[in-house]
Protein backbone atom coordinates (compact mmCIF):
# COMPACT_ATOMS: atom_id res chain seq x y z
CA UNK A 1 0.00 0.00 0.00
CA UNK A 2 1.63 3.04 -0.86
CA UNK A 3 1.81 6.07 1.87
CA UNK A 4 -0.90 8.63 0.71
CA UNK A 5 -3.18 5.08 0.24
CA UNK A 6 -2.19 4.74 4.03
CA UNK A 7 -2.52 8.07 4.89
CA UNK A 8 -6.41 7.54 3.59
CA UNK A 9 -7.23 4.40 4.63
CA UNK A 10 -6.65 5.57 7.90
CA UNK A 11 -8.50 8.83 7.88
CA UNK A 12 -11.10 6.93 6.85
CA UNK A 13 -10.66 4.53 9.75
CA UNK A 14 -11.05 7.58 12.52
CA UNK A 15 -14.08 8.79 10.73
CA UNK A 16 -16.18 5.69 10.57
CA UNK A 17 -14.94 5.04 14.36
CA UNK A 18 -16.14 8.57 14.93
CA UNK A 19 -19.39 7.94 13.71
CA UNK A 20 -19.32 4.69 15.16
CA UNK A 21 -18.95 5.87 18.72
CA UNK A 22 -21.66 9.25 17.50
CA UNK A 23 -24.10 6.67 17.34
CA UNK A 24 -23.53 4.72 20.25
CA UNK A 25 -23.66 8.37 22.26
CA UNK A 26 -27.01 8.35 21.46
CA UNK A 27 -28.08 5.78 23.72
CA UNK A 28 -28.89 5.92 27.43
CA UNK A 29 -26.49 3.49 28.84
CA UNK A 30 -22.84 4.63 27.56
CA UNK A 31 -19.61 5.90 27.90
CA UNK A 32 -17.12 6.72 25.48
CA UNK A 33 -13.28 6.29 26.49
CA UNK A 34 -10.33 7.99 24.83
CA UNK A 35 -7.26 6.37 26.89
CA UNK A 36 -3.74 7.02 26.82
CA UNK A 37 -3.16 4.13 28.96
CA UNK A 38 -2.43 0.46 28.07
CA UNK A 39 -2.60 -1.89 30.62
CA UNK A 40 -5.49 -5.20 30.91
CA UNK A 41 -6.23 -3.89 34.59
CA UNK A 42 -7.84 -1.00 32.69
CA UNK A 43 -10.30 -2.85 30.49
CA UNK A 44 -11.04 -5.59 33.34
CA UNK A 45 -12.45 -2.71 35.38
CA UNK A 46 -14.17 -1.55 32.45
CA UNK A 47 -16.13 -4.96 32.12
CA UNK A 48 -16.62 -4.67 35.73
CA UNK A 49 -18.46 -1.47 35.58
CA UNK A 50 -19.99 -2.65 32.39
CA UNK A 51 -21.47 -5.62 34.37
CA UNK A 52 -22.21 -3.79 37.67
CA UNK A 53 -24.04 -1.11 36.12
CA UNK A 54 -25.53 -2.18 32.30
CA UNK A 55 -23.63 1.33 31.13
CA UNK A 56 -21.61 -0.03 27.79
CA UNK A 57 -18.04 0.79 27.81
CA UNK A 58 -16.80 2.28 24.52
CA UNK A 59 -12.70 2.30 24.62
CA UNK A 60 -10.31 4.19 21.77
CA UNK A 61 -6.52 3.27 23.20
CA UNK A 62 -3.58 5.40 21.55
CA UNK A 63 -0.72 7.39 21.98
CA UNK A 64 -1.72 10.45 24.58
CA UNK A 65 -0.59 13.36 21.99
CA UNK A 66 -2.64 11.76 19.54
CA UNK A 67 -5.87 11.54 21.85
CA UNK A 68 -5.47 15.48 22.14
CA UNK A 69 -5.13 16.14 18.65
CA UNK A 70 -7.78 13.90 17.43
CA UNK A 71 -10.58 15.75 20.72
CA UNK A 72 -9.10 19.18 19.48
CA UNK A 73 -10.08 18.41 15.41
CA UNK A 74 -13.67 16.89 16.64
CA UNK A 75 -14.36 19.93 18.48
CA UNK A 76 -17.97 19.58 19.60
CA UNK A 77 -18.82 17.15 17.70
CA UNK A 78 -16.39 14.29 19.75
CA UNK A 79 -18.16 11.64 20.85
CA UNK A 80 -15.77 11.72 24.14
CA UNK A 81 -17.37 11.44 27.09
CA UNK A 82 -13.81 10.86 29.56
CA UNK A 83 -10.16 11.56 29.18
CA UNK A 84 -7.79 9.19 30.12
CA UNK A 85 -3.64 9.46 30.90
CA UNK A 86 -0.95 8.38 32.10
CA UNK A 87 0.53 11.92 33.17
CA UNK A 88 -0.11 14.52 34.71
CA UNK A 89 1.57 16.63 32.81
CA UNK A 90 -0.74 15.66 29.86
CA UNK A 91 -3.68 15.90 31.53
CA UNK A 92 -3.24 19.63 32.56
CA UNK A 93 -2.40 20.37 28.72
CA UNK A 94 -5.88 19.25 27.74
CA UNK A 95 -7.13 21.28 30.38
CA UNK A 96 -5.63 24.03 29.30
CA UNK A 97 -6.67 23.87 25.16
CA UNK A 98 -10.15 23.78 26.77
CA UNK A 99 -10.82 20.22 26.04
CA UNK A 100 -12.29 19.05 29.69
CA UNK A 101 -15.39 20.05 31.81
CA UNK A 102 -15.40 20.43 35.63
CA UNK A 103 -16.46 17.26 37.67
CA UNK A 104 -18.62 16.65 40.75
CA UNK A 105 -15.93 15.70 43.23
CA UNK A 106 -18.84 15.31 46.28
CA UNK A 107 -18.41 11.97 46.13
CA UNK A 108 -14.39 11.92 45.88
CA UNK A 109 -13.14 14.97 47.39
CA UNK A 110 -12.70 13.43 51.39
CA UNK A 111 -10.14 10.81 49.66
CA UNK A 112 -8.42 12.09 46.93
CA UNK A 113 -6.08 14.65 48.43
CA UNK A 114 -6.32 18.28 46.74
CA UNK A 115 -2.45 17.77 45.37
CA UNK A 116 -3.67 15.06 43.41
CA UNK A 117 -6.34 16.96 41.21
CA UNK A 118 -7.28 20.25 39.75
CA UNK A 119 -8.64 22.97 42.13
CA UNK A 120 -11.36 23.43 39.80
CA UNK A 121 -12.01 19.95 39.62
CA UNK A 122 -11.25 19.54 35.48
CA UNK A 123 -9.70 16.32 36.01
CA UNK A 124 -8.38 13.64 39.04
CA UNK A 125 -5.40 11.33 39.57
CA UNK A 126 -6.67 7.39 39.74
CA UNK A 127 -3.41 6.64 40.44
CA UNK A 128 -0.38 7.32 41.25
CA UNK A 129 3.43 6.51 40.56
CA UNK A 130 7.19 7.94 42.48
CA UNK A 131 9.51 7.88 40.32
CA UNK A 132 12.55 6.69 41.76
CA UNK A 133 16.34 5.47 42.00
CA UNK A 134 17.10 2.12 40.62
CA UNK A 135 20.07 0.60 41.34
CA UNK A 136 22.45 -2.54 41.65
CA UNK A 137 23.45 -2.79 45.51
CA UNK A 138 26.75 -4.80 44.23
CA UNK A 139 27.90 -1.61 42.21
CA UNK A 140 25.91 1.19 44.45
CA UNK A 141 27.02 1.80 47.88
CA UNK A 142 23.73 2.86 49.59
CA UNK A 143 25.55 6.34 51.00
CA UNK A 144 25.88 7.61 47.45
CA UNK A 145 22.28 7.94 46.93
CA UNK A 146 20.17 10.88 48.40
CA UNK A 147 18.45 13.13 45.86
CA UNK A 148 17.61 13.49 42.57
CA UNK A 149 20.38 17.06 42.73
CA UNK A 150 22.95 15.19 43.72
CA UNK A 151 23.18 12.95 40.24
CA UNK A 152 25.24 15.90 38.79
CA UNK A 153 28.07 14.65 41.04
CA UNK A 154 31.41 13.74 39.69
CA UNK A 155 31.28 10.39 41.26
CA UNK A 156 28.65 9.75 38.95
CA UNK A 157 30.10 10.26 35.72
CA UNK A 158 29.35 7.26 33.14
CA UNK A 159 27.03 5.68 35.64
CA UNK A 160 23.09 7.63 35.05
CA UNK A 161 20.82 5.61 32.77
CA UNK A 162 17.90 7.08 32.14
CA UNK A 163 14.82 7.85 29.10
CA UNK A 164 14.46 10.42 26.74
CA UNK A 165 13.31 13.87 27.17
CA UNK A 166 10.35 13.16 24.99
CA UNK A 167 9.20 10.92 27.53
CA UNK A 168 6.10 12.42 29.38
CA UNK A 169 7.65 11.64 32.95
CA UNK A 170 10.96 12.86 32.28
CA UNK A 171 9.34 16.12 30.94
CA UNK A 172 7.00 16.60 34.16
CA UNK A 173 10.24 15.59 37.05
CA UNK A 174 11.60 18.33 35.06
CA UNK A 175 8.71 20.71 35.22
CA UNK A 176 9.04 20.06 38.91
CA UNK A 177 12.52 20.77 38.75
CA UNK A 178 12.18 23.87 38.00
CA UNK A 179 9.20 24.64 40.30
CA UNK A 180 11.47 24.05 43.18
CA UNK A 181 14.87 26.03 41.48
CA UNK A 182 14.23 27.56 38.88
CA UNK A 183 15.05 27.75 35.27
CA UNK A 184 18.63 28.16 35.28
CA UNK A 185 19.11 25.51 37.90
CA UNK A 186 17.19 23.11 36.06
CA UNK A 187 19.39 23.59 33.58
CA UNK A 188 22.53 23.05 35.01
CA UNK A 189 21.05 20.15 36.74
CA UNK A 190 20.27 18.92 33.42
CA UNK A 191 23.08 19.51 31.75
CA UNK A 192 25.13 17.58 34.79
CA UNK A 193 22.90 14.38 33.86
CA UNK A 194 23.50 14.99 30.42
CA UNK A 195 26.91 14.66 31.33
CA UNK A 196 26.84 11.54 33.62
CA UNK A 197 24.62 9.91 31.09
CA UNK A 198 26.44 6.15 30.40
CA UNK A 199 24.49 6.27 26.73
CA UNK A 200 22.43 8.26 24.61
CA UNK A 201 18.72 7.93 25.96
CA UNK A 202 16.91 5.34 24.62
CA UNK A 203 14.22 2.27 25.21
CA UNK A 204 12.17 2.51 28.04
CA UNK A 205 12.00 2.25 32.04
CA UNK A 206 12.30 -1.32 31.98
CA UNK A 207 15.11 -1.05 29.36
CA UNK A 208 17.17 1.32 32.10
CA UNK A 209 16.89 -1.70 34.67
CA UNK A 210 18.08 -4.15 32.22
CA UNK A 211 20.71 -1.97 31.08
CA UNK A 212 21.57 -1.64 34.88
CA UNK A 213 21.90 -5.92 34.60
CA UNK A 214 23.97 -5.27 31.00
CA UNK A 215 26.66 -3.60 32.82
CA UNK A 216 25.94 -0.25 30.98
CA UNK A 217 24.93 2.02 34.19
CA UNK A 218 24.38 1.57 37.60
CA UNK A 219 21.60 4.06 38.98
CA UNK A 220 18.15 4.59 36.75
CA UNK A 221 15.32 7.09 37.25
CA UNK A 222 12.41 4.68 37.07
CA UNK A 223 8.37 5.06 37.77
CA UNK A 224 8.34 2.31 40.68
CA UNK A 225 5.37 0.46 38.54
CA UNK A 226 8.09 -0.59 36.09
CA UNK A 227 9.94 -2.26 38.72
CA UNK A 228 6.40 -3.74 39.76
CA UNK A 229 5.91 -5.11 36.54
CA UNK A 230 9.99 -6.92 35.93
CA UNK A 231 9.29 -8.17 39.74
CA UNK A 232 6.28 -10.07 38.65
CA UNK A 233 6.85 -10.54 34.46
CA UNK A 234 6.03 -13.82 33.01
CA UNK A 235 9.48 -13.59 31.99
CA UNK A 236 11.94 -15.32 34.47
CA UNK A 237 15.23 -13.55 33.00
CA UNK A 238 13.13 -10.01 33.82
CA UNK A 239 11.76 -11.81 37.47
CA UNK A 240 15.41 -12.35 37.94
CA UNK A 241 17.27 -9.08 36.57
CA UNK A 242 14.60 -7.10 38.75
CA UNK A 243 15.20 -9.17 41.75
CA UNK A 244 18.40 -8.33 42.06
CA UNK A 245 18.29 -4.57 42.11
CA UNK A 246 16.86 -1.56 45.17
CA UNK A 247 14.64 1.19 45.05
CA UNK A 248 15.56 4.61 46.42
CA UNK A 249 13.46 6.95 47.24
CA UNK A 250 15.25 10.60 46.66
CA UNK A 251 14.80 13.78 48.28
CA UNK A 252 13.66 11.82 51.87
CA UNK A 253 15.40 15.17 53.71
CA UNK A 254 13.57 17.85 51.95
CA UNK A 255 10.99 18.31 49.55
CA UNK A 256 10.09 14.68 49.10
CA UNK A 257 10.16 12.11 46.00
CA UNK A 258 8.35 13.30 42.73
CA UNK A 259 5.11 11.60 42.17
CA UNK A 260 3.08 11.48 39.00
CA UNK A 261 -0.35 10.70 38.64
CA UNK A 262 -2.80 8.87 35.68
CA UNK A 263 -5.27 11.14 35.66
CA UNK A 264 -8.81 11.10 34.42
CA UNK A 265 -11.10 13.81 33.11
CA UNK A 266 -14.98 14.21 31.75
CA UNK A 267 -14.68 15.66 27.76
CA UNK A 268 -15.56 18.97 27.20
CA UNK A 269 -18.26 17.82 24.98
CA UNK A 270 -19.34 14.86 26.30
CA UNK A 271 -22.38 13.44 25.28
CA UNK A 272 -23.05 10.78 28.30
CA UNK A 273 -21.60 13.34 31.25
CA UNK A 274 -23.62 11.61 33.81
CA UNK A 275 -22.09 7.62 32.52
CA UNK A 276 -18.49 9.44 32.63
CA UNK A 277 -19.18 11.23 36.44
CA UNK A 278 -20.19 7.38 37.26
CA UNK A 279 -17.31 5.74 35.61
CA UNK A 280 -14.92 8.43 37.26
CA UNK A 281 -16.50 7.23 40.82
CA UNK A 282 -16.06 3.62 40.25
CA UNK A 283 -12.41 3.91 39.20
CA UNK A 284 -12.44 5.57 42.53
CA UNK A 285 -13.94 3.26 44.87
CA UNK A 286 -11.90 1.21 47.04
CA UNK A 287 -11.80 -1.91 45.31
CA UNK A 288 -10.75 -0.76 42.34
CA UNK A 289 -8.10 1.35 43.85
CA UNK A 290 -7.05 -1.88 45.32
CA UNK A 291 -7.46 -3.55 42.12
CA UNK A 292 -4.82 -0.71 40.26
CA UNK A 293 -2.08 -1.41 43.08
CA UNK A 294 -2.18 -5.59 42.77
CA UNK A 295 -2.50 -5.71 38.84
CA UNK A 296 -0.14 -3.06 37.77
CA UNK A 297 1.52 -2.13 40.79
CA UNK A 298 0.38 1.48 40.99
CA UNK A 299 0.11 3.21 44.04
CA UNK A 300 -3.91 4.08 45.21
CA UNK A 301 -4.99 7.59 45.11
CA UNK A 302 -6.86 6.55 47.90
CA UNK A 303 -5.08 6.34 51.78
CA UNK A 304 -7.94 3.69 52.81
CA UNK A 305 -6.82 1.62 49.74
CA UNK A 306 -4.60 -1.65 51.26
CA UNK A 307 -1.03 -1.72 50.14
CA UNK A 308 0.00 -4.75 49.06
CA UNK A 309 3.03 -6.56 49.90
CA UNK A 310 5.62 -5.10 47.57
CA UNK A 311 5.05 -2.04 48.55
CA UNK A 312 4.96 -2.37 52.37
CA UNK A 313 8.46 -3.96 51.33
CA UNK A 314 9.85 -0.49 49.61
CA UNK A 315 8.57 1.28 52.38
CA UNK A 316 6.65 4.29 53.34
CA UNK A 317 8.31 7.66 51.81
CA UNK A 318 7.80 11.30 51.35
CA UNK A 319 6.30 12.39 48.65
CA UNK A 320 6.68 15.99 47.33
CA UNK A 321 3.54 17.80 47.95
CA UNK A 322 3.92 20.30 45.04
CA UNK A 323 0.00 20.51 43.57
CA UNK A 324 0.02 18.88 40.68
CA UNK A 325 -1.72 21.32 38.83
CA UNK A 326 0.88 23.67 39.40
CA UNK A 327 3.29 22.09 37.67
CA UNK A 328 1.27 23.07 34.30
CA UNK A 329 3.18 26.51 33.86
CA UNK A 330 6.33 24.67 33.65
CA UNK A 331 5.98 22.23 31.04
CA UNK A 332 6.81 24.21 28.35
CA UNK A 333 9.91 25.44 30.22
CA UNK A 334 10.99 22.33 30.54
CA UNK A 335 11.17 21.15 26.95
CA UNK A 336 13.42 24.33 26.46
CA UNK A 337 15.64 23.47 29.64
CA UNK A 338 16.05 19.63 28.09
CA UNK A 339 17.18 21.24 24.35
CA UNK A 340 19.62 23.73 25.67
CA UNK A 341 21.04 20.82 28.04
CA UNK A 342 20.95 18.98 24.74
CA UNK A 343 19.50 15.80 26.58
CA UNK A 344 17.89 13.91 23.49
Amino acid sequence: MHKHQLLHFLIILVIATSLLLSSCSGERDVVNIYSGRHYQIDENLFRDFERETGIRVNLIKADTDQLINRLEMEGNNSPADIFITADAGRMIMAMDKGLLQPMDVTAIKDFVPSGLRDPDNYWTGITKRARVLVYDPEKVDLSELSTYEDLVLPHWQGRILVRSSQNHYNQTLMASIIAEHGEEKAREWAAGIVDNMARPPRGNDRDQVKAIAAGEGDVAIVNTYYMGLLLNSTNREERNIAGQMKIFFPNQQDRGTHINISGIAIAAYAPNAQNAQKLIEYLLSKESQEAFANNNFEYPVRADAQWIELFNEWGDFKSDTLPLDQLGAFLSPATIVFNQAGWN
